[in-house]
């Protein structure tokens, strides 16, 4: 288990490097006027311009700017975005709000979708599982920036059931109408999943031998199939909780929530690179460990799996 958890870190280092460096080179190689782009339409002094331009390294190959910012980060200074702003700051104020967010809308599809598709699973071929499939197929084929403000007109403007906006320090309150937006897609793959997953398991040769054994059908089903049918959907969800970081962008958008979604968005807009690079790197960061701690769930879930 030691050797395998030191193989899979030593292949998140490669990963981290190679993701930054495309992500650095997506943002600098191709820059056409960072500096204008921030300013607007306000003119840029010759000696402000030249400042930057030192202070950035934006005169150099972009080559040369991944190193000095490697150099940075490995120091644990992330630099200043082109506003001025420390991105460490930014990082403070932005990720709690965007982790909270992401980690509701984890736990709120994760509850409702895998007991949608056990149910479903076990009552296959009935009207709940029918009904299932047509909700889970309307909420993937609505985009969130569609759902969101839908949502937010519905439940937070007509019914006043949630705040229509969360503002900057957002309460748990506050948060729960953007988490069911942003999680109603990932809900509708985890019912899917488990559905897919339960059924196959219940036909599976193990589970008729329980059953040959006189063991009691929640038995079967609690311990034996839920188990092995929530492999897939672990699978998904130590990804998806990465991927529902960095897709908030919408969310946050349509809600107010000053968070890395809102951050990277205005990021992007100003080509601003330092701040892009900054905020994308902790997100790599959280991939690779996402990703370790699910493989590490497999042996837990599966005493069939040993990592040797």
């Amino acid at each position: 288990m030691i050797r395998y958890i030191v193989r899979r870190l030593l292949q998140g280092v490669l990963t981290f490097f190679g993701a930054t460096f495309v992500v650095y080179a997506l943002m600098f190689a191709n820059q056409d006027n960072p500096l204008q782009a921030l300013a607007g339409e306000r003119p840029i002094s010759e000696n402000v311009r030249q400042a930057l331009t030192e202070r950035y390294h934006l005169n150099e190959p972009f080559i040369v700017q991944y190193g000095y910012y490697m150099r940075g980060l490995f120091q644990g200074d992330f630099g200043q975005s082109l506003t001025g702003k420390d991105i460490s700051e930014m990082l403070e104020l932005a990720w709690p709000n965007t982790f909270r967010l992401a980690v509701m809308a984890v736990v709120f599809a994760a509850l409702i979708g895998i007991l949608a598709g056990v149910v479903a699973g076990i009552r296959r071929a009935g009207i709940f599982d029918h009904t299932t499939l047509i909700i889970t197929l309307v909420l993937i084929s609505i985009p969130i920036v569609v759902l969101a403000p839908l949502m937010q007109l519905f439940f937070g403007v007509e019914l006043k059931w949630f705040p229509a906006t969360a503002g900057a320090d957002p309460s748990f309150y506050a948060l729960m109408l953007p988490a069911i937006v942003l999680g109603a897609g990932s809900l509708a793959t985890y019912s899917r999943l488990t559905r897919t997953s339960v059924v196959e398991n219940l036909r599976a040769d193990y589970v008729r031998t329980a059953k040959a054994k006189g063991l009691a059908r929640n038995r079967v089903i609690g311990v034996h199939v839920l188990r092995n049918s929530l492999i897939p959907v672990v699978t998904y969800i130590g990804v998806d909780l990465g991927s529902l970081m960095a897709g908030a962008i919408v969310t946050e958008g349509v809600f107010n929530i000053p968070g890395v979604g809102s951050s990277l968005f205005r990021g992007i807009t100003t080509e601003d690179g330092p701040l892009v690079v900054g905020f994308v790197s902790i997100l790599v960061i959280i991939f690779i460990v996402a990703n370790l701690i699910v493989d590490l769930l497999y042996a837990v879930l599966d005493p069939r799996i040993r990592y040797e």
